[in-house]
C-alpha cells in the first residue's frame, strides 16, 4: 500500500478537522531522540504528529519534521502544555516549543492536566487562568485548536465556568477495560461536542493480555470482512466507529505500515463494536494516571 493513503479525519468543534489516527512520541519514546524515527513516520504516511513538552523531545521531533522535507500544510502537529516553570507564562513556554519543532504554529495545543495547574489557595481560578492563556495563543494564530488532556467531568464543569472556547478535544487513556470507569465522561464529551483521543487504546494487546477482549477479538476475525487484519487494527477500527482518535506509539517501520493500513480496512459492524464493548465491560484496568484518575 502507498504511503500517500490519507488517514480519515474527524470535525472538531471549531469548524477544523483532526486525523483519526496519530503517532505519538511519548511513552517508549519518552526523552528519546526522535529524530530519525519522526522523518520514517512521516514517510509512512503517519503525519498527525503528537507531542508534549514533558516527553523532552520536541528538538528532535523538530528535526525530524524538517528531515522529512513534508510541507507544514501537509501535518497535523500537537504538543501539551506541561506543569508551568516559576516565572514562566503558557504563551512563553508556548513560543519555546514552536522554536524546538521549528514551526509558527501548533494545529493543536493541549493542557497535559489539570492537576499540574490547581496550584495555591484557589486551585479552580488558576486552572481557569490557564485556559484563558490558550484561548489567547488560539487567537494570535500560535494554536489553531486548543484543548485538554486526563480532565474528568469536574475538571472540565470547572473550566467552562469562565471559558469562552470549549475544548476542541479531552485525550485519555481510554480502551475496552475503561469503558465503565469513562462512561459519565464519555457522555459529557457528547453533550459538549468535545472529541476524545484515546492514548493506551492497544491495552488489552500489551498491558492486560489474557483478558475477555482477546476471545472477542479472535471471534471477530473470523467474521470480518478486513480477514487479514491484526488486532491492533480491528481495536484502532473500534476507536475509528465511537468517533474517537487513537493515538499510539511505535519506533518499528512493520507497525507504522500496519497502522496507515487500518484506513483501507473495512468498518466494523455495530455488531463487531458491540462485541468488543460487552467483553470489556465489568474489567477495569487503568495504567497511566493512576494515582489521580479513577
Amino acid at each position: 500500500m502507498s504511503a500517500l493513503t490519507k488517514i480519515g479525519t474527524f470535525l472538531l468543534n471549531d469548524g477544523t478537522r483532526i486525523p483519526r489516527t496519530a503517532w505519538g512520541t511519548g511513552t517508549a519514546l519518552y526523552k528519546q531522540d526522535v529524530t530519525n524515527v519522526t522523518a520514517l513516520a512521516i514517510k509512512n504516511g503517519l503525519t498527525h504528529l503528537d507531542g508534549a513538552q514533558v516527553y523532552a523531545n520536541e528538538d528532535s521531533l523538530g528535526a525530524g519534521i524538517a528531515n522529512s522535507g513534508v510541507p507544514r500544510e501537509s501535518l497535523y502537529i500537537v504538543t501539551k502544555l506541561a506543569a508551568l516553570p516559576a516565572g514562566q507564562t503558557v504563551r512563553e513556554t508556548l513560543v519555546e516549543s514552536l522554536k524546538k519543532l521549528r514551526v509558527d504554529y501548533v494545529d493543536l495545543f493541549l493542557i497535559h492536566s489539570p492537576t499540574q495547574h490547581r496550584g495555591g489557595s484557589d486551585g479552580k481560578k488558576t486552572l481557569q487562568g490557564v485556559w484563558k492563556a490558550l484561548e489567547e495563543a488560539k487567537a494570535d494564530g500560535l494554536a489553531k485548536s486548543i484543548g485538554v488532556s486526563n480532565f474528568m467531568v469536574q475538571d472540565l464543569e470547572d473550566l467552562l465556568e469562565t471559558a469562552t472556547v470549549v475544548p476542541s478535544v479531552n485525550q485519555i487513556e481510554f480502551h475496552a477495560y475503561l469503558l465503565d470507569a469513562t462512561r459519565e465522561l464519555v457522555e459529557y464529551h457528547k453533550k459538549k461536542g468535545i472529541i476524545i483521543e484515546s492514548y493506551g487504546g492497544l491495552t488489552p494487546l500489551f498491558r492486560k493480555t489474557g483478558g475477555p477482549v482477546d476471545a472477542a477479538l479472535q471471534k471477530i476475525k473470523t467474521t470480518y470482512a478486513g480477514d487479514s487484519a491484526t488486532d491492533g487494527q480491528i481495536l484502532i477500527k473500534w476507536l475509528h466507529a465511537k468517533g474517537i482518535v487513537a493515538v499510539t506509539t511505535t519506533s518499528k517501520e512493520s507497525r507504522m505500515k500496519e497502522i496507515l493500513a487500518t484506513e483501507t480496512l473495512p468498518e466494523l459492524t455495530a455488531e463487531e463494536v458491540k462485541a468488543i464493548d460487552e467483553a470489556g465491560s465489568g474489567q477495569h484496568h487503568r495504567t497511566f494516571w493512576t494515582n489521580v484518575l479513577p
